[in-house]
């Protein structure tokens, strides 16, 4: 009889664990919506005249940090958590730093509609694999963490480039 409620107990906290796991990555998709949303506003901020804007000598144009963030969703979403091609590979999304404000826009819709359909599709029993990443192996959790670390990196670096060029940001879109 112990046994079997042992059995229970555990039984029982694996399957809360594992809803646990589905609906984080459910609030997950309203943070990715929201995310959206915001970076998009940051980038239509910025006049198309000042997307070639930086604030000093080696640092990334205000339309480089735009197809960089941009990039690094499409190779951590196809490299590490889907089999599912991308709209455009990270290569092409990369020549897009010298592109035209609105193509910059478009790449940076695509490629955040891209991550957003990864997490909506990705199966929450695979969070804890590990994967090879060029700094050391890391769970596929740690994966979409560095991408939400790294939006908000670069969208931190935008606020910033509008901010020296008189531009007043958009309110903040969080959760």
């Amino acid at each position: 009889m112990k046994y079997f409620l042992l059995l229970l107990i555990l039984g029982s906290s694996f399957a809360a664990f594992a809803q646990s796991e589905a609906v984080h990555l459910q609030e997950l998709q309203q943070k990715w919506t929201n995310a959206k949303a915001y970076t998009l506003a940051l980038a239509e901020s910025m006049p198309a005249e000042k997307y070639s804007f930086r604030p000093v000598e080696g640092e990334m144009t205000f339309g480089t940090q735009m197809v960089h963030l941009s990039s690094n969703m499409v190779w951590l979403c196809s490299e590490y958590l889907t089999d599912k091609k991308p709209p455009r590979i990270r290569k092409d999304v990369d020549g897009f730093a010298d592109k035209s404000k609105d193509e910059v826009l478009q790449v940076v819709s695509e490629s955040l509609d891209y991550a957003s359909e990864t997490l909506k599709n990705f199966d929450p029993e695979k969070l804890n694999e590990t994967v090879r990443f060029f700094s050391g192996p890391m769970t596929k959790r740690q994966i979409i963490n560095l991408m939400n670390d790294h939006l908000t990196h670069h969208r931190a670096q935008a606020i910033v480039y509008l901010r020296l060029n008189g531009v007043l940001p958009p309110k903040y879109v969080g959760w």
